[in-house]
């Protein structure tokens, strides 16, 4: 994970307060293109094209592993549980993040959207897990947010959010995220996740390295 932007050069900007933070310039062009010519070689697996019933169509190239080490890398080794833990201001962390941040989900996945493949409107869950890192023991926890990290800039492939109404807006206009190398995106998920998709990708490549902010 090297070479890395200092967290004092960084800064977690709220593009709807509570629900989505972007992180630009969360990891460097040369880290990312580092991270895109090693995952290119693993064995990518092409989701099904008829879903599971009460799943949204997916169609992209994927890779999962579960590695502990790297998830404490991503969190502990970068600008990530710094910018987390000052961030909440006068709210409690649980109003912030749903609990007290531990760390980053284990289950790691890596996702490459090529030219025509996209993920239609859903809902990401929340997920209870055994967590243990170097900082804390094995303990029952669960996953409040979903951390996007996008390795390269393409046509297309925008997530887009779908805000839901408000005595103040009834009609809240969509929120439209482009992948951006190197930035990071967080968006609350389980009870509170809002409907978002992936828009189809136009032109180039969508890699991004996916993972879940544990909280106790």
């Amino acid at each position: 994970l090297r070479p890395l932007i200092p967290s004092s050069d960084l800064t977690l900007e709220p593009l709807l307060p509570d629900q989505i933070y972007l992180i630009p310039n969360f990891f460097t062009a040369n880290l990312c293109k580092a991270y895109v010519s090693f995952l290119a070689t693993l064995p990518l697996t092409t989701t099904p094209g008829k879903p599971k019933k009460g799943e949204a169509v997916r169609v992209n190239d994927r890779f999962q592993i579960q590695d502990e080490r790297l998830a404490e890398s991503l969190w502990s080794g970068t600008a990530l549980k710094d910018l987390v833990m000052d961030s909440h201001g006068k709210r409690s962390m649980k109003e912030t993040w749903g609990g007290e941040p531990l760390g980053l989900n284990g289950n790691i996945r890596i996702y490459r959207y090529s030219k025509g493949q996209f993920f239609a409107q859903h809902y990401d869950d929340s997920n209870t897990l055994t967590f243990s890192s170097p900082a804390h023991p094995s303990q029952t926890a669960r996953t409040t947010w979903t951390l996007l990290i996008y390795l390269t800039t393409c046509t297309g492939g925008e997530t887009i959010f779908y805000p839901e109404s408000t005595r103040g807006n009834r009609n809240p206009d969509p929120i439209s995220v482009a992948p951006v190398t190197g930035m990071a995106l967080l968006h609350r998920h389980g009870d509170r996740c809002l409907l978002h998709e992936g828009n189809e990708v136009s032109g180039g490549e969508k890699w991004v390295l996916r993972s879940d902010l544990v909280v106790r």
